[in-house]
């Protein structure tokens, strides 16, 4: 898995899926973002690869995905069949944050 510094606004597709996305927070420095087992890349890049029936779990549009500690946090923005990693670790769909009563 190769390494990359991630920022905000940065996009990103799947090599082995339909997965793409947006960055919404990074903590810095650089890390390996991957989808389906194999690194993510550019927009604009060709797509080849197969996908690791492991990580298969699918990414859903519209939902954000953050790390365990939730220093990073990317927004699907078109969905796909593989499973996003963030340093090799699967990446969890953020809850919503649970509104105070209004009573």
């Amino acid at each position: 898995m190769s390494k990359i510094a991630l920022k905000a606004g940065g996009r990103f597709k799947s090599a082995v899926c339909d997965a793409q996305v947006m960055v919404i927070k990074a903590p810095a420095g650089e890390y390996s973002l991957a989808c389906g087992g194999a690194d993510m890349i550019a927009p604009t890049a060709a797509a080849a690869g197969t996908l690791d029936s492991a990580l298969s779990d699918g990414t859903l549009i519209g939902k954000r995905y953050v790390n365990a500690d939730e220093s990073l946090e990317l927004l699907c923005t078109k969905g796909g069949k593989g499973t996003l990693t963030f340093d090799g670790t699967p990446l969890e769909v953020k809850q919503a944050k649970q509104l105070p009563s209004s009573d």
